[in-house]
């Protein structure tokens, strides 16, 4: 009998991983263990936000609770890092993002883990473009006053960002590239605390996502120059478009930011198709379609295969573009 019960714990875990989707659509998380959703920046930023937002309608979705922990560091890779080593039995998920699984691989030589192959993909929240800011007492009225200030500056205008490697910092990478004017990187550990030190002067500029930035153009407290998507967007309709300075150079500017879910890889396919499923959800609610546009997100509706693809290209096109512009950090 002793042997018997001996066998069937051992199965248990095997009979989860085999367990069919139809079957774990209607079952809850185990209640004693909750799930981690690791944020690898710090608190208040893009990844942070939408990590609380989801997390609060997730854990009574599953019948468990979902707490959000912060490891910032190095644009992503430290709590990616520590993610991409955790049992893959679906209590831990992370917010990745354009830096951590797309960037980051093609600038770190020693990056602790592999974007693609350490990781399965659980969904693309959205898109997001980046937006040009200075505090709101600032000189700059537009992009070309910043190109021409930076110029006259030895070492160029500081620019802050969310870490190396991030979207903020490939944006200032690709504006220095394809205008020929120098500007100095100042990488935090977030958006949050990058963003404030922007609001109280003591760096000159910023690319910051929409989600970040935009209450802060609203409340007055920082000035908006330019988009970096395509066209203008509508939640900063009178901001216009890197392209459309006119400047030289920068008529095909163009950088987009992504948010996304992932699991460590080899975790069940079973449990990875039920938080797709269930942050779906979540995110197809009336509540989150509006947060999302206002913040200036583009939400997704790619399914686990289509995000592992987009993925993929991604990496390829940020290897591109950091190979032509040359950046280097250190680590």
């Amino acid at each position: 009998m002793q042997r018997r019960q001996l066998l069937k714990a051992a199965a248990a875990p095997l009979a989860l991983a085999c367990m069919p989707a139809a079957v774990m659509a209607q079952s809850n998380w185990p209640k004693a263990k909750v799930i981690t959703y690791t944020v690898p920046f710090a608190a208040g930023g893009t990844t942070d936000q939408l990590g609380r937002l989801i997390a609060q309608q997730l854990g009574p979705a599953l019948g468990t609770s979902v707490i959000v922990e912060n490891k910032a560091g190095a644009g992503g890779s430290v709590g990616s890092e520590l993610a991409s080593r955790t049992a893959p039995d679906g209590f831990t998920i992370l917010g990745g993002t354009i830096s951590s699984h797309a960037i980051n691989v093609s600038l770190y030589p020693k990056l602790g883990y592999d974007p693609i192959k350490s990781f399965t993909p659980i969904t693309l929240i959205g898109t997001n473009p980046l937006v040009l800011v200075v505090p709101a007492n600032s000189p700059y009225k537009s992009l070309k006053d910043v190109l021409e200030a930076s110029q006259k500056k030895s070492g160029g205008l500081s620019s802050a960002s969310a870490g190396a490697g991030t979207s903020q910092h490939l944006a200032l990478e690709m504006l220095a590239w394809k205008s020929g004017v120098k500007f100095t990187h100042v990488p935090y550990k977030g958006s949050g605390p990058a963003i404030q030190d922007v609001m109280g002067g003591q760096v000159d500029m910023m690319f910051d996502t929409t989600v970040v930035a935009a209450p802060h153009i609203q409340s007055g407290k920082l000035r908006a120059l330019a988009v970096t998507s395509k066209q203008r967007i509508d939640s900063l309709k009178d901001v216009p478009t890197v392209a459309e300075s006119g400047l030289k150079g920068l008529g095909d500017f163009e950088v987009t930011s992504w948010q996304a879910i992932f699991a460590p890889t080899n975790t069940p396919d079973a449990i990875v198709q039920r938080l797709h499923q269930e942050i779906a959800k979540i995110l197809a609610t009336p509540d989150m379609q509006g947060r999302l546009k206002t913040m200036g997100m583009e939400p997704s509706t790619l399914s686990t295969t289509q995000v592992a693809a987009f993925q993929k290209a991604e990496v390829s096109k940020w290897a591109t573009v950091i190979k032509e512009a040359n950046v280097k950090v250190d680590g």
